[in-house]
């Protein structure tokens, strides 16, 4: 079951982020105190309360992009009140949504949620719209991520020195082109 992710769920957030970014499944300076990680974390709240994450283009201007998330709960075992896993999707201009950022609880990981929980975010309003999604396919999670995309028909449509590009196999067919011949740049954490 998912429900939708607010600002009170920020502290369990910042937990798991920082642990994925730690192992290496997200940018890495997320993992630390500094002034990115806490712009990061900030704008994660606005975006759980106001619905848009504030970032930065590759010329340094700032813009916001459309936001939302869920919490995945499960009800096989433990406490049902309690999620164990989250999705964060952020607008892509003209493209729909990315699965941006999603992880399970360490405790909970290799039983089976992962695939339970993908089906359910990529099931809410946003998720049905969530055509991309980059996986580091040298992370802690990166192969475990990808046998699971592809098991929802996701397929691999580029690759650069450290991002693998996955989109759904019902998306548009101009986001595949476009992902494939789009210069990429690293966004900046924030």
């Amino acid at each position: 079951m998912v429900t939708p992710a607010h600002a009170g769920h920020l502290g369990m957030l910042r937990n798991w982020i920082r642990s994925g970014a730690a192992e290496g499944s997200f940018d890495r300076e997320l993992a630390q105190d500094s002034a990115d990680s806490t712009l990061f974390f900030a704008n994660l709240r606005q975006a759980l309360t106001a619905g848009y994450f504030v970032q930065e283009d590759p010329r340094g201007r700032l813009y916001t992009s459309p936001a939302s998330g869920y919490m995945y709960y499960t009800d096989r075992i433990g406490d049902p009140s309690r999620p164990i896993g989250f999705g964060l999707f952020k607008a892509l201009p003209r493209m729909g949504y990315e699965l941006w950022l999603t992880g399970i609880d360490n405790a909970w990981r290799g039983r089976g949620h992962g695939h339970a929980m993908l089906t359910a975010i990529l099931g809410t309003p946003a998720g049905k719209l969530a055509y991309v999604v980059r996986v580091d396919p040298k992370g802690a999670s990166g192969a475990a991520m990808q046998h699971l995309l592809e098991a929802l028909d996701f397929h691999t449509v580029r690759e650069t020195a450290d991002l693998r590009w996955f989109v759904r196999g019902d998306a548009p067919a101009d986001i595949a082109a476009r992902i494939r011949n789009a210069p990429i740049v690293r966004p900046a954490a924030h």
